[in-house]
């Protein structure tokens, strides 16, 4: 599909063909994974062959274009407006820019007049067998040059090698890195345990963690010292755990535990164990020593938490609360609720979504993904939540929502809110 075609489409086809992409993109569940040796290497393929500065494997979603893998820059996403990678994804097909000063839509681009002085780009669309783009596998450089029939074609066989990476570990059950569970590892068992407690009615509990100022670690000490904390995590958390617990891997820093046969009162026990052995840790990375820490999000079953989703959801908002108020610490979905004026009720679906933000009388608008959603609440993410209100207006065009908001938890990119 040309990019002419696209511009063709009425509104209604665009957010449906909009809505299909993120569909597809959502059950690969790859957005936030752990970094991964396989896409690492078709980066840095990328610079050797083409001789560029810049790498990237990217999945795009509804507000920011995140780098599976990225060589030669060092943030880690951006927002999809500010994007080149936006036009590979409107057009369906590769876009070849041989010097950025010359296209007027990249001309005055911070990244061309700015320190980073793109000048070339070439970006190839990373697509399913279903035919939706859901990223793009781009090579970047800071001079100007042609990309002729042979080059393009290299960068479509990289593009086809990267997608191959995300299918093949559709299949994995665990993370190379920490030997816990990986996402669809997890929420496979998890489930039917979660299935077993409703038929049984014994209880079940649910326990988020993320490692406080994980970024931090990378930035300060290098990836190869912030994979040697995660390790160290990740087994002082399975030494303080049962056996029978189940313990995974969801992102780069985010681990998560179901406990069965487990209420409230001993999940919160259990994650402040595992805060305390995590607030011990020590890693050494040559002369340095590390100190670890990690925020906690507690959630339980109820009558209305009938699947995983939906406590990893409440969970999630716990431990973003827990974040809010500090770091370092244990919060409970069942005290944010008492918290909060309106007590969410049922269950909380993870979808992925393309959300609107809209305050100061409808004058300002901020890009959002909608992660999860339930009747009256919601999970958000923003590229940053610096100056956003408590309360706004929340539009989901694609389930034809807009209501007023109120922020319950956030940390700095999640946002938990309760319709009101």
């Amino acid at each position: 599909m040309t990019a002419t075609r696209i511009l063709e489409q009425s509104p209604a086809m665009t957010m449906q063909r909009e809505a299909d992409r993120l569909a597809a993109l959502q059950e690969l569940d790859m957005l936030d994974s752990p970094r991964d040796d396989g896409f690492d290497r078709i980066v840095r393929l990328i610079q050797q062959i083409f001789d560029v500065e810049i790498g990237i494997v990217s999945l795009i979603d509804a507000h920011r274009q995140w780098y599976k893998a990225c060589s030669g820059l060092s943030f880690g996403e951006i927002e999809r407006d500010a994007s080149f990678c936006r036009y590979v994804v409107a057009a369906e097909e590769a876009i070849i820019v041989p010097d950025a000063t010359l296209d007027p839509r990249f001309a005055d681009h911070p990244a061309v007049t700015g320190e980073l002085h793109v000048r070339f780009y070439a970006g190839m669309p990373l697509t399913t067998k279903a035919g939706h783009v859901i990223g793009t596998v781009c090579a970047i450089g800071k001079r100007p040059r042609s990309f002729g029939t042979r080059e393009i074609g290299i960068l479509q066989e990289l593009s086809g090698a990267a997608m191959d990476r995300i299918e093949l570990l559709q299949t994995a059950s665990t993370d190379s890195l920490t030997e816990a569970l990986t996402r669809r590892a997890f929420k496979t068992e998890a489930d039917q345990m979660v299935t077993l407690a409703q038929r049984h009615a014994h209880a079940l509990s649910c326990i988020v963690l993320d490692i406080d100022h994980f970024k931090s670690i990378n930035d300060t000490y290098g990836h190869a010292a912030g994979d040697i904390v995660l390790k160290a995590v990740s087994a002082t958390c399975k030494a303080t755990l049962r056996a029978t617990d189940l313990f995974g891997r969801f992102g780069g820093e985010e681990f998560v535990v179901v406990l069965p046969y487990v209420d409230m009162d001993g999940a919160m026990a259990t994650a402040e164990r595992l805060r305390k052995a995590l607030e011990g840790l020590t890693v050494d990375i040559g002369d340095q020593t590390i100190s670890v820490t990690a925020s906690f999000g507690v959630a339980s079953r109820s009558l209305t938490g009938k699947d995983i989703e939906t406590l990893l959801a409440q969970a999630d908002a716990a431990m973003y609360r827990a974040k809010q108020d500090g770091r370092n610490q244990c919060r409970s979905w069942s005290a944010l609720q008492k918290e909060a004026a309106k007590a969410t009720k049922g269950e909380r679906k993870r979808v992925l979504r393309t959300g609107f933000i809209l305050f100061d009388d409808r004058k300002n608008l901020v890009n959002c993904s909608v992660k999860s959603l339930g009747a009256d609440s919601a999970g958000l993410v923003v590229s940053n939540a610096d100056g956003l209100p408590a309360e706004f207006l929340l539009q989901i065009p694609a389930d034809g929502i807009e209501t007023t908001c109120r922020v319950i938890a956030h940390d700095g990119h999640n946002l938990e809110v309760v319709f009101q």
